[in-house]
């Protein structure tokens, strides 16, 4: 894996538990524990744009769309 190296800032309370979970050995360094962090992070949102660009639909409108093309598609079905 191609790896780069940045300097970041971090309050010493969270630094502090990034150093408790490198030293029970879930982390092997403090670099392991920022990159999962920051992975998981993306993952999740990742996961939740779809109901984030969904939530900027208008419900109304939506509803004539299909409503709209419903009453279309219906006159063209044949009869059986």
């Amino acid at each position: 894996m191609n790896v780069a190296k940045i300097t970041i800032s971090l309050d010493q309370a969270l630094l502090d538990q990034i150093d408790r979970l490198v030293k029970l050995n879930i982390y092997p360094n403090r670099s392991q524990a920022v990159q999962a962090a920051i992975v998981e992070k993306i993952a999740r949102f990742d996961r939740t744009r779809l109901a984030r660009e969904c939530a900027k639909l208008d419900p109304t409108a939506e509803q004539a769309m299909a409503d709209e093309g419903l009453t279309t598609e219906v006159a063209t079905w044949p009869e059986y």
